[in-house]
């Protein structure tokens, strides 16, 4: 499986607007960066308690891009705004930003270590 369909697959399966869900791929020097866009309803879902949703999602897509021999970095894009209860966005709104990295003027999150996969993968399996 190719690491954008990997993050489409597993985004649309958390999400409740699975239609609103947009994945890119760009590959440079740097490696491959996947980018992220989801309705502002689902980014509490994508991002998890304390980021513990996107760091899991983050782990595996390295994962997949270790399989291919390739880096492979993902950046969430945050919606304009926030979304009120029933889904709307509502303006001037501070989201919450999951930390990432500036290299060369792209977002990207610091490695993980390897140990990391294990305690991820049990993760899901709570799911």
């Amino acid at each position: 499986m190719k690491d954008q369909e990997f993050v489409e697959y597993v985004v649309k399966a958390l999400v409740d607007n699975p239609d609103q869900v947009k994945v890119d791929r760009r590959v440079d020097e740097m490696g491959v960066l996947i980018t992220l866009d989801v309705a502002s309803a689902d980014m509490g879902k994508i991002i998890g308690r304390d980021g513990a949703t996107a760091k899991a999602l983050r782990t595996l897509l390295r994962v997949v891009g270790m399989k291919n021999s390739a880096r492979v970095n993902l950046k969430i894009n945050e919606p304009e705004g926030r979304a009120d209860n029933g889904g709307n966005r509502v303006e001037n709104v501070i989201t919450p930003k999951v930390e990432e990295d500036e290299i060369g003027g792209q977002s990207y999150m610091p490695a993980y270590n390897t140990s990391d996969i294990d305690a991820v993968m049990n993760d899901l399996k709570s799911i």
